[in-house]
């Protein structure tokens, strides 16, 4: 219905219950007491209506959406009524000089009752009528604090959405038994399984905004024993900036499981090192190196220099910034190779940054088993020419983007990574430069990690491939690795190589399992393959050798290990005699020398 339509309808619904009341009250009175004279009526009636439709104007009761009426919209009618009788009590006082009290309490009375039942009878229809020819969800709601109870009252509210609260859970004891809204707290998250099926629940909202990872994990866990499906409201600061509404509700993903509270930055240290200042990016259109320009960008540097080879993905993370920052911050896309000595010398040149990350690097380990060569211009002669650009042209900081593969490698992808450790760390020792690495494990989420491609296996129906059941990694977010990037960075004296807390391993069968679930289906319908190891994996992960741990953190989930230097004139002679070998020497040349199980020394002594 049109809104002229509907104004029409009920400024006549409204003009009929107005004569209707007065009548009544006219009729009521009359046997007993002859008061009503014509002119008398007349007026009174002309003045109530006219009063009403000014006064139901006034508090718009004629523009509200009566399918979603409560409480509020009934004082508005009682307040429009009142008014409206209260100006008809003076008009009659004003010309007959006397107020009719009792008809105008009786055209009071029946005045609210039917404008008020005719706005609610429809309420009234679309809640029991219309509402039975959609088929609703019964929803189970875990937590029946201020969250859990803004959900249940928008569920019960919002009769768009096919949800319908029908119980709570709620691990506080003090709630059980409880009546919220009409809906009992009927267990705490122990009981999620049995709820669901004596209550024959469809759906679970988790609606504990402030929960932590852990717990979050837990009752997911529990959540997944049912065929219920299972959804989370928003995080508690995006309710707060009111980004999104509480009944948003989102999927449960596995950056949610993995048990990890979020990293608290020290701003105050990073804002120096970074707040109007000039910071270069190398890799900044790959998954670690984007977002670490998205949290820089947040600390307001004067310019952000985007250095990558590929120019889809340097336009990409180019448009992004420039639609949220380009009108405090200078960006600068710059297609390059690091490979290219030249060229990063050119840019380091142009623009001398304060800070450089350097993220640009192949990380695809097994694929590197096939190509070491590439591994070993991109990874380290690569990561060579942009410290010495660096170096040379005064960059306070610099730093290298490792990974726990670097950790007694038994592949080239860790192997060229840690001799890119070696090449920094030697540096560090005359240069003027901070240069530091960081390690960190797995991120979840980015390209050629396994969450797609498990995902993709997913899509197709299954089966996934795990390659051994007893398979762990670290596992952390792309933001949270990103703002430990950038808080190392912060920290740097030089010289250190900087690993982050990753929390406790994870089982990759257990990552494909949840993922399965988080997916809808079962295990047994997707199912799951165990392939074998494939060429350079490691069946465990480390983040530190023995003789490098220093178990104390210098900042919340971050170490500083300790590993063994080399002087630059010996690791420069040691690089650049690897392309000179074949592809197997090359191969046991990097893993024996990243093992330090090789002497340097005599390898080229024997090149030589």
């Amino acid at each position: 219905m049109t809104y002229k339509k509907r104004l029409t309808t009920l400024a006549i619904l409204d003009s009929i219950i107005v004569l209707t009341a007065i009548y009544i009250s006219y009729w009521t009175l009359n046997p007993w007491i002859h008061i009503f004279k014509v002119e008398m009526l007349f007026v009174t009636a002309i003045t109530l209506l006219v009063c009403h439709h000014l006064f139901a104007a006034f508090y718009h009761l004629y523009n509200k959406a009566w399918q979603y009426a409560s409480v509020g919209e009934l004082i508005a009618i009682v307040k429009a009524v009142t008014f409206s009788i209260a100006a008809t009590s003076a008009m009659q006082m004003l010309v007959f000089h006397n107020t009719y009290v009792r008809a105008l309490l009786i055209t009071w009375m029946l005045h609210v009752l039917l404008i008020g039942g005719s706005r609610f009878s429809w309420r009234m229809f679309r809640d029991n009528i219309m509402n039975k020819q959609k088929e609703i969800k019964k929803t189970l709601i875990i937590g029946a604090g201020s969250g859990g109870t803004m959900v249940a009252r928008q569920l019960l509210n919002n009769h768009d959405i096919d949800l319908k609260p029908v119980a709570f859970i709620d691990d506080d004891p003090k709630k059980y038994k409880l009546d919220i809204l009409g809906i009992p707290v009927v267990g705490c998250s122990d009981s999620i399984a049995q709820t669901v099926e004596k209550y024959q629940i469809e759906n679970i909202v988790i609606a504990i905004p402030s929960l932590k990872q852990k717990e979050l994990k837990r009752i997911f866990e529990e959540c997944a024993k049912t065929k219920a499906k299972t959804q989370i409201i928003p995080k508690l600061e995006d309710l707060m900036t009111g980004k999104v509404s509480v009944n948003q509700f989102r999927e449960v993903q596995v950056e949610d499981l993995l048990g990890r509270d979020p990293v608290e930055l020290d701003i105050g240290s990073i804002s120096e090192k970074v707040s109007g200042k000039t910071v270069l990016v190398t890799g900044a259109g790959g998954s670690i190196g984007s977002e670490i320009c998205r949290q820089i960008s947040k600390f307001n540097p004067r310019k952000i220099v985007l250095v990558g080879h590929g120019e889809n993905s340097i336009y990409q993370i180019d448009m992004e910034l420039r639609n949220l920052y380009s009108a405090q911050i200078e960006i600068v896309p710059m297609i390059g190779d690091v490979q290219d000595r030249a060229r990063m010398f050119d840019v380091m040149e142009e623009h001398k940054p304060f800070v450089v990350y350097h993220a640009a690097a192949h990380k695809h380990v097994p694929l590197m088993e096939y190509n070491p060569r590439e591994a070993v211009k991109n990874n380290i002669f690569g990561t060579k020419n942009v410290a010495e650009a660096a170096e040379t042209f005064g960059v306070h900081t610099f730093v290298l983007i490792s990974s726990d593969k670097a950790v007694n490698p038994p592949n080239v992808m860790g192997a060229t990574k840690r001799f890119a450790e070696m090449v920094i760390q030697s540096l560090a020792q005359t240069s003027s430069t901070k240069f530091v690495a960081v390690r960190f494990g797995n991120v979840l989420g980015s390209r050629g990690s396994v969450i797609p491609l498990f995902k993709k296996q997913i899509q197709a129906g299954g089966p996934v491939t795990v390659t051994h059941p007893d398979m762990t990694r670290y596992f952390m977010t792309i933001p949270e690795a990103s703002r430990l990037v950038i808080q190392s960075g912060a920290l740097a004296r030089g010289g250190e190589i900087f690993v982050l807390d990753m929390g406790e391993p994870v089982k990759i069968v257990d990552l494909a399992k949840n993922l399965i679930r988080l997916s809808g289906y079962t295990i047994e319908e997707i199912g799951i393959d165990f392939a074998g190891l494939r060429p350079g994996e490691k069946m465990y992960e480390e983040l530190l050798n023995e003789g490098e741990i220093h178990p104390q953190q210098i900042f919340p989930k971050i170490h500083i290990g300790k590993a063994k230097v080399m002087d630059i004139a010996v690791v420069s002679r040691l690089i650049n005699q690897l392309l000179e070998m074949s592809e197997k020497d090359m191969h046991d040349t990097l893993i024996g020398v990243a093992n330090n199980k090789l002497d340097p020394s005599s390898i080229m002594f024997v090149v030589n």
